[in-house]
């Protein structure tokens, strides 16, 4: 079966989605699948890479000579990315698109819809899901709606009232994160402890979005819990972020320097369980599909508190997902070779 591995992107998330797409692309079985390796540059330009794949890790795979333009074809039935060859166009068949994009243009919801529209089995979430769940403010939503608790929040749009945000904030409570409404990789992200640091923190979130949600801290830990299946459902066990100080920012969350991470974490298995049933649930509120990890917060008082979903998680070799399905004991080339199975039922 021919996989096309989708990688890049125009999103502040694309030096992530080059780890993660070398990763998956060693890790496929080649006696199931054949990589088709489709890149797409910062600037948005799509092309066949058939080089080596350590440029794609490395960032130079588009420097390589080994590119040629290309364009999933849309038209319904015809399964083929359309290649250009000299004054002509080669076609490759298709089976499946493997989505290894990062944030914006790629986990929103975009390509999703560019394969449902070409008919393509599709790795993961579909369109619906992909957009509510890179949307923080209505994930929580209908996570709540399910019976999940969330944290308290308010949402600002561009030309709001700062007087009026102030007042509000002192009423959620100090400390607060701020946030971007749609980003990933905690772009934009900021924990705040004081008001005079706020409107900054809110004025820093918006460089990425037009939307910024400011919720209440939660205390205790994070953890996170990957989910695999369409209809019947199973789990990787349970992971657990340890913390020196701050948060998960973007600088922990790829390189690890103060922060740790537990597989299984560090708690009761009755808790875990809970956590894995909890993880079901929002992922069935949100309409997720494939696979994809949630992420909540467990308080000292034991309570579980939604965070987030992530429909294209890392795949790097340190990444989390992977890690919580291998303690469960899914190794990646089976977890790989799942999540194509999932998309072609």
């Amino acid at each position: 079966m021919n996989i096309m591995v989708i990688f890049g992107g125009c999103s502040s998330e694309y030096s992530v989605s080059l780890e993660s797409a070398s990763s998956v692309i060693e890790g496929m079985d080649k006696s199931r699948f054949t990589p088709i390796t489709v890149g797409i540059t910062r600037d948005g330009k799509w092309y066949h890479y058939s080089g080596e794949t350590f440029r794609i890790a490395n960032g130079t795979w588009h420097e390589s000579g080994a590119c040629r333009p290309a364009a999933l074809s849309v038209d319904r039935g015809a399964r083929c990315l359309l290649v250009q060859a000299g004054t002509g166009t080669d076609k490759i068949h298709i089976d499946a698109v493997f989505p290894v994009l990062h944030g914006r243009n790629g986990e929103d919801g975009t390509v999703q819809g560019l394969c449902a529209l070409a008919d393509i089995p599709l790795a993961g979430c579909g369109v619906l899901s992909s957009a509510l769940c890179m949307d923080k403010d209505r994930a929580h939503r209908l996570a709540q709606d399910a019976g999940v608790a969330v944290p308290r929040s308010m949402v600002l749009s561009r030309g709001f009232d700062a007087a009026e945000t102030q007042a509000r904030a002192q009423e959620i409570g100090y400390p607060l994160f701020v946030k971007p409404v749609n980003a990933g990789s905690s772009y934009g992200v900021s924990k705040v402890s004081s008001p005079t640091e706020l409107l900054p923190a809110v004025k820093a979130a918006f460089e990425y979005d037009r939307h910024v949600i400011v919720e209440e801290a939660i205390p205790g830990f994070e953890v996170g819990c990957a989910v695999m299946g369409n209809d019947e459902l199973v789990t990787g066990e349970v992971d657990e972020i340890e913390l020196a100080d701050g948060f998960f920012n973007f600088t922990e969350k790829y390189n690890l320097i103060t922060s740790k991470i537990h597989v299984p974490a560090r708690i009761p298995p009755e808790k875990a369980a809970e956590l894995k049933e909890t993880a079901k649930t929002i992922y069935r509120a949100l309409d997720c599909r494939g696979f994809a990890r949630v992420d909540m917060f467990l308080t000292p008082d034991g309570r579980i508190i939604f965070n987030e979903v992530n429909t294209i998680p890392g795949f790097t070799s340190h990444s989390r997902f992977p890690s919580m399905m291998k303690a469960a004991g899914v190794s990646f080339t089976e977890v790989i070779s799942r999540a194509i199975e999932l998309a072609m039922e």
